[in-house]
C-alpha cells in the first residue's frame, strides 16, 4: 500500500469527522458512583440534551457529514435527540451500552453488549449500524470477529496509523476496516475541566482556545498535505458549549478552505476502503 492512499477523485485526502455522544455513561455509571455525583450526571447529560442540537446546526451550516458514536443507553434516554442525527443525514454508530471497556469484558459479555445495542438502535432509530468505536480505545484479540458477526463493517478504535487498514478475521471473507483516531484530535486533552485532582495547583486546567485551534489546524493541514485520513474524537459535552462552538466554527472554516479534501462519514470511508483494497 502506498504511504499516501488514493481517495475518490478529485480529492487528495480525507476528513472523517466524528463525535462520541457519551452523555453521562462511563466508569461512574458502571460502578454506580454517578448516583452519588449528580454534578457528573448533569455534565454528561448536557451533551445530548443541549450541545447536540447546537452542533447539528453548525454541521448543517458547513455541510460536513459526520459520524456519531453513541452508547445505546444514551439512545434509550434521549431518543428524539439521537433520531435528529439520522434525520439530518449523519451516521450513528455503536459505542457500547454504557461506555464499557471492551478489554475488560469477556467475549460473552461483549456479545451481550452488542446485541443490546443492536436492539436499541433498531427500536429507537430503525437502523442497523455498520460502525463501532470501542469506548476504552482497546479490545481483546477476539473482538474483531465478534464485531463482524454482529454485522459491523468498520471500527474506529485503534491509534496505530493515520490511514485506514484492514483487519483479517478468520472464517470471514470480508475483513474489518479500521479507521484510526488520533489523541491529538480529542477535545478532552485540551478542554475538559476537572476539579479533582487540582493539578497543577493554581494553574489553568484547560488549554487556551486559540492554542487549541492552532493545534487542530496544524494537525489537519499536516494530514491533508500527506493525503491521509484524519478522524476526530470530539465530545458534544466538551466542545458543544457556546464559547467552544465558536472555536469549532473557526476550525470548520479553516477546513473548508481546501478543495482537495473528501469530507465523509466513517461508513463511507469504510465502504470505499473495502472497494479499493479488500483484494490487495
Amino acid at each position: 500500500m502506498p504511504s499516501s492512499p488514493t481517495w475518490p477523485a478529485p480529492h487528495k485526502a480525507c476528513l472523517a469527522l466524528a463525535f462520541d455522544l457519551d452523555g453521562p455513561t462511563g466508569d461512574a455509571m458502571l460502578n454506580g458512583s454517578i448516583w452519588r455525583k449528580p454534578e457528573y450526571f448533569g455534565f454528561g447529560g448536557y451533551g445530548p440534551y443541549r450541545a447536540l442540537p447546537r452542533l447539528l446546526d453548525v454541521l448543517d451550516e458547513f455541510r460536513i457529514p459526520t459520524t456519531f458514536f453513541v452508547p445505546a443507553w444514551v439512545v434509550e434516554n434521549w431518543p428524539r435527540q439521537c433520531q435528529a442525527i439520522v434525520e439530518r443525514g449523519h451516521e450513528v454508530a455503536y459505542h457500547g451500552y454504557k461506555h464499557e471497556s471492551f478489554y475488560a469484558l469477556t467475549l460473552d459479555r461483549q456479545k451481550e453488549v452488542m446485541q443490546i445495542s443492536r436492539e436499541v438502535f433498531w427500536n429507537h432509530l430503525h437502523i442497523r449500524a455498520e460502525g463501532f468505536r470501542t469506548p476504552s480505545g482497546d479490545w481483546r484479540a477476539e473482538t474483531p470477529a465478534m464485531l463482524v458477526e454482529a454485522g459491523v463493517t468498520y471500527s474506529s478504535s485503534m491509534r496505530g496509523d493515520d490511514r485506514p487498514y484492514l483487519v483479517d478475521v478468520a472464517g470471514f471473507d470480508t475483513p474489518l476496516v479500521e479507521i484510526p483516531g488520533r489523541w491529538e484530535m480529542d477535545d478532552y486533552a485540551s478542554l475538559a475541566y476537572t476539579r479533582a485532582p487540582n493539578f497543577p495547583s493554581g494553574l489553568d486546567r484547560t488549554a487556551s482556545y486559540a492554542l487549541t485551534l492552532d493545534n487542530w489546524c496544524r494537525e489537519y493541514d499536516g494530514a491533508m498535505d500527506e493525503g491521509l485520513c484524519l478522524t476526530t474524537l470530539f465530545h458534544p459535552k466538551i466542545i458543544g458549549k457556546p464559547g467552544r462552538i465558536l472555536l469549532l466554527e473557526q476550525l470548520f472554516e479553516h477546513m473548508r478552505r481546501r478543495d482537495d479534501v473528501w469530507f465523509a462519514t466513517c461508513r463511507d470511508v469504510a465502504h470505499f476502503w473495502l472497494k479499493e483494497h479488500r483484494h490487495g
